[in-house]
């Protein structure tokens, strides 16, 4: 389980460091390189495993083909996903359509939420975390009511 955050400079080619524990989260299988792509709910990125993602395919696969929802949601969310090969530095290349998706400049989040990894701009990550604190009653009530 990807857990924490840091902050990371992306430099001027689109590439960003990924810190070491979460590298290990990304790389059970050396030879597969992660998969990126934009999210739907959030300006931001996710970063799955390799067999993380081809498992979330083949759910997607099973949902419906000719209901409207699932097909706009299959055409951001799988058609924005690259491979994306961590390099010897332990870097991963950002391709332009999904730096402009998360507004990403120069500074970045890089969050371990589970089974995947977020990457955000800074100041859209910053301002999601105040929203999220602003709501945490309400936020709360809702989980206590699921049982967490």
């Amino acid at each position: 389980m990807a857990r924490g955050r840091s902050l990371h400079t992306m430099d001027a080619k689109g590439r960003i460091s990924i810190p070491a524990g979460l590298r290990v989260e990304l790389q059970v299988e050396k030879d597969r390189p992660p998969f990126i792509t934009n999210l739907a709910d959030c300006p931001a990125l996710g970063l799955y495993a390799h067999d993380h993602w081809l498992e979330i395919e083949r759910r997607l696969e099973t949902m419906s083909q000719i209901q409207p929802e699932v097909q706009s949601f299959r055409r951001l969310f799988v058609s924005g996903a690259v491979e994306a090969p961590i390099d010897a530095q332990g870097r991963v290349l950002i391709p332009q359509h999904l730096r402009e998706h998360a507004g990403l400049e120069k500074e970045v989040i890089i969050a371990g939420v589970g089974r995947r990894i977020e990457i955000w701009d800074k100041a859209r990550f910053d301002e999601e975390i105040q929203q999220t604190r602003d709501r945490s009653h309400e936020i709360s009530s809702v989980l206590a009511e699921a049982g967490v």
